[in-house]
C-alpha cells in the first residue's frame, strides 16, 4: 500500500541520513545543496518531510552536537540549523574544504544578488524594455533570492508596513519553470561553464546562432555567421597553403569500394565509418508505403561517401606522374567529408563535417617528410596567429596514427575545462600508397622508383577548439583576425530627426575611416529593437569591439567603446587621421590578450607525474590538463592505461623529444628504459 511504501521509504531514508550526519555539516555548501534536494524529492514522493531529514542535526550529528532546529521554512519546507556555540561559526569541517559560516554566505549571497540587481536596473536604463534581454537576469535574480530564503528562512525583501507580502521567491522560481512556454529563444540562459561544461558549449554555439539541428541524425546545418567564421579562417589557411605551392582541385565525393581495399591498414581503419550507395535511383514501394530503392537500379559496385580522399586522388596521380619533372605534385582539395560518427557533437564530432585536405606526391622520403613537418607548422601559425590558440606540436604514438601512414604528426590544443583536442594532422604516408596504386616515376638515371608521399588536414573541429578556448558564460568570444565582423557600430539616443541626421553624418566619417584600413564592420541600425538588445545580441555573437555613437558623442567628436572580453567603457576621439589606427590597435590588444590568456592556462595545466598511481589519482580526483611523462611504448600498456583512466597519448612532443631527452629516465607505467617523452591527457 501507499502508506506502507512510505513507512518503508522513511525508515531507509532515516537511516541512510542517520549514517551520512557523522559526517554533516550544516554550513558546507555541498551539504546543504544536497540536502534541499533530497528533502524536495522526498516531500514529492511521501507527501511531508521525512522525520528522519527533520531530525538529523538534533539526533545524528556527532560533530555539531549543539546544533538545534530554529524553524522550518515556509515555501521550502527546507528545516534551518543554526549553531548555539561560538556566535554561528562553524566548529568542524565535513572534510569538503568548502565549510564557512553562515555570516559569510549570506555576505556572499547579498552581494550576488546586488550585482545581478544592478545589472537589470542598468539594462532598464539603457532603455532595454524587451524580455528575451531581461528575462535570463530576472530569473537569475528570483533564483538568488530563493537561495537567501532557503538560507535565512526569510524573504530578501521584506515587505513593508501595511504592504501586502510578496509571493516567495522560491514559488515564483517554481512557477516560472511550470509555465515555460514554446518561446524558447526568448527565455534562453547559457548554462554557467562551471555547472556542466558541455551543456554551456552546445549553449554557446547555439546562442551566438552558429549552427542548427539537422533533420539528419548526426549532422549539423551551419548557420550564416558560423560559416562566415569559418570563411575567414578558410580564407587566411588557403592562402597560406598556396604559398607552399600547393594548387587547389576537386574529387569525387563517391569513390569505388574497390579502391578503399587497396590499402589493407587504410580499409581497416575507415570500414566502420563509411556510407554506401547501392543503387542509383527509386522507386515507388509496391506497398504503397512510400519509396524504396529500385531493385532494377542496384549499382554494379557499391559507392563510399568520401570519409577522406587518399584513394581516389592517388588513382589520378598514377595518371598524372610518369617523371621525377612531375615531382613533387601537390594539390588540396576544400570539401564535405562523411565519417558515419554514433555519438556526435557540433563542430567536434558530426557524420558530415567540412574541411580541408591535402595530398602530395615526391621523389625522396626526406622531401615528402619535410613537407608533412611544413604543413603542421602551418596549421600551428593559423592556430595561434589567427585563432589565438597555443597548441603543441608533436608526434602521435604507432596506435594513434592515421591509416595507412608511417608518421603522424598532430597539433593538440587544451580546451578550457582541461581536456585534449585534437586540431589537426599530417601525416608522412612513405610509400604505402603509391604501391597500393602503382604510381611510380623515372629518376634522372631513367630508373623507376615508388613515388612517397603525405596528406594532412584540418576540418571545421577548430571552430568547436576556437568556441572552447575563448568564450565565456556571456556567449561567443570572437579573436578579431578570425572575426567576420570585428567591430559592431551602434547608434544610440535615436529619435528626434535632427539628431539622427547628424549620427548619420557622423558615421558615414567613422565607417570611411575603418573601410580604409580594411576593418571588418557593421552598422546595427535596426530601428525595431532599442540599443540594450542590440549590445546583447552581438555579445553572444563574440564581436570583438562594440563602439556606440549618439548625439553627444557627435558634439564631443568621439565614440565610446566597449571589448567584449571586458573591461570599462572607453570614450574614444574621433580623427580621420588616427581613428582606424586607434581602433586596429585595440582589436590587436584583444588578438594578444586572449592568446596570452590560452598560453597562460596551457603552462599552468601541463604538469608532471612520478608514477602511473599519481597519475591514476589525480584523474580520478578530477584534476585535467595534460600530464608529460617518460613513456616506453608498448600498445598493450597503452590501451590498458586508456581502459582505466579514459587518458590517451595525445602526442609525443617535439619540443620535449629531442636527442638525449629520455636518457636514464625509466617509464612512468612499466619501469622499463623509457623511448620517449609523452603528453597524456582526457580528450574530446
Amino acid at each position: 500500500s501507499s502508506r506502507s511504501l512510505r513507512g518503508i521509504l522513511s525508515v531507509s531514508i532515516f537511516f541512510s541520513l542517520k549514517i551520512s550526519a557523522l559526517a554533516f555539516n550544516p554550513y558546507c555548501p555541498s551539504m546543504m545543496k544536497a540536502r534541499f534536494l533530497m528533502n524536495n524529492v522526498m516531500h514529492s514522493m511521501l507527501g511531508s518531510t521525512p522525520l528522519a531529514l527533520r531530525s538529523l542535526g538534533r539526533q545524528g550529528s556527532l560533530l555539531q552536537p549543539a546544533m538545534e532546529p530554529v524553524r522550518s521554512m515556509r515555501g521550502s519546507r527546507l528545516v534551518r540549523w543554526a549553531s548555539t556555540e561560538r556566535g554561528g561559526d562553524v566548529t568542524e569541517d565535513c572534510g569538503c574544504g568548502e565549510a564557512t559560516t553562515l555570516d559569510e554566505m549570506k555576505k556572499e549571497l547579498k552581494q550576488e544578488i546586488e550585482k545581478v540587481a544592478d545589472k537589470i536596473k542598468q539594462l532598464k536604463a539603457d532603455g532595454v524594455k524587451e524580455k528575451s534581454v531581461l528575462q535570463p537576469d530576472i530569473d537569475n535574480l528570483l533564483s538568488l533570492k530563493a537561495r537567501w530564503e532557503t538560507l535565512t528562512g526569510e524573504p530578501f525583501d521584506p515587505p513593508k508596513p501595511g504592504q501586502k507580502p510578496k509571493k516567495a521567491a522560491n514559488q515564483q522560481v517554481q512557477q516560472k519553470a511550470a509555465s515555460s512556454n514554446s518561446n524558447e529563444k526568448e527565455n534562453f540562459v547559457i548554462t554557467p561553464r562551471a555547472t556542466d561544461y558541455s551543456q554551456w558549449y552546445q549553449d554557446v554555439i547555439q546562442a551566438a546562432q552558429m549552427v542548427d539541428q539537422s533533420p539528419v541524425k548526426g549532422c549539423m546545418v551551419i548557420r550564416p555567421w558560423g560559416m562566415a567564421v569559418w570563411d575567414e579562417l578558410k580564407d587566411e589557411l588557403n592562402r597560406r597553403i598556396k604559398e607552399t605551392g600547393t594548387q587547389n582541385a576537386y574529387f569525387p565525393l563517391f569513390i569505388p569500394m574497390s579502391f578503399l581495399s587497396k590499402e589493407a591498414e587504410h580499409v581497416e581503419g575507415f570500414a566502420k565509418e563509411c556510407a554506401v550507395v547501392t543503387h542509383h535511383r527509386l522507386c515507388a514501394d509496391p506497398s504503397g508505403k512510400g519509396l524504396m530503392a529500385d531493385p532494377e537500379a542496384k549499382l554494379e559496385e557499391p559507392l563510399i561517401v568520401r570519409p577522406t580522399s587518399e584513394t581516389i586522388i592517388w588513382d589520378m596521380f598514377r595518371k598524372w606522374i610518369s617523371s621525377y619533372r612531375d615531382l613533387p605534385l601537390k594539390v588540396n582539395q576544400w570539401a564535405n567529408v562523411v565519417r558515419w560518427e554514433l555519438r556526435t557533437r557540433p563542430f567536434l564530432r558530426s557524420a558530415e563535417f567540412l574541411w580541408q585536405e591535402g595530398h602530395t606526391a615526391h621523389a625522396s622520403k626526406e622531401e615528402a617528410d619535410g613537407c608533412a613537418r611544413e604543413m603542421l607548422d602551418v596549421y600551428a601559425e593559423v592556430a595561434e596567429g589567427i585563432l589565438a590558440i597555443p597548441v603543441v606540436k608533436g608526434t602521435k604514438s604507432p596506435s594513434e596514427r592515421f591509416a595507412g601512414a608511417d608518421e603522424t604528426y598532430t597539433i593538440e590544443a587544451l580546451m578550457q575545462n582541461g581536456w585534449a583536442l585534437q586540431s589537426g594532422t599530417s601525416h608522412f604516408l612513405g610509400q604505402n600508397f603509391a604501391k597500393a596504386f602503382d604510381v611510380k616515376f623515372q629518376n634522372a638515371d631513367q630508373s623507376a622508383e615508388l613515388v612517397w608521399a603525405t596528406s594532412w588536414g584540418v576540418s571545421t573541429r577548430l571552430l568547436g577548439a576556437l568556441v572552447m578556448t575563448h568564450s565565456d558564460d556571456a556567449g561567443l568570444v570572437l579573436p578579431p583576425q578570425v572575426s567576420p565582423v570585428q567591430v559592431v557600430i551602434i547608434p544610440v539616443g535615436r529619435g528626434k530627426k535632427e539628431n539622427d541626421e547628424k549620427v548619420d553624418a557622423f558615421l558615414e566619417k567613422v565607417t570611411a575611416a575603418l573601410k580604409s584600413q580594411g576593418i571588418r564592420y557593421k552598422v546595427d541600425d535596426r530601428d525595431n529593437m532599442k540599443p540594450g538588445p542590440k549590445f546583447y545580441e552581438w555579445e553572444r555573437r563574440g564581436v570583438p569591439l562594440r563602439v556606440e555613437v549618439g548625439p553627444r558623442d557627435v558634439d564631443a567628436n568621439k565614440v565610446v567603446v566597449a571589448r567584449r572580453t571586458g573591461g570599462d567603457k572607453q570614450d574614444l576621439p574621433f580623427d580621420q587621421t588616427n581613428f582606424a589606427q586607434d581602433i586596429k590597435k585595440q582589436l590587436q590588444d584583444i588578438q594578444t590578450g586572449l592568446l596570452d590568456a590560452a598560453r597562460k592556462r596551457l603552462e599552468e595545466n601541463t604538469k608532471t607525474v612520478a608514477s602511473y598511481d599519481e597519475l591514476k589519482t589525480k584523474l580520478e580526483n578530477g584534476e585535467t590538463g595534460f600530464f608529460l611523462v617518460p613513456w616506453k611504448d608498448d600498445a598493450v600498456n597503452e590501451e590498458t592505461i586508456k581502459t582505466e583512466t579514459k587518458a590517451t597519448i595525445r602526442c609525443f612532443p617535439f619540443a620535449h623529444n629531442g636527442p638525449g631527452a629520455v636518457n636514464g629516465k625509466k617509464c612512468f607505467y612499466s619501469g622499463k628504459d623509457a623511448t620517449h617523452m609523452a603528453l597524456f591527457a582526457r580528450a574530446f
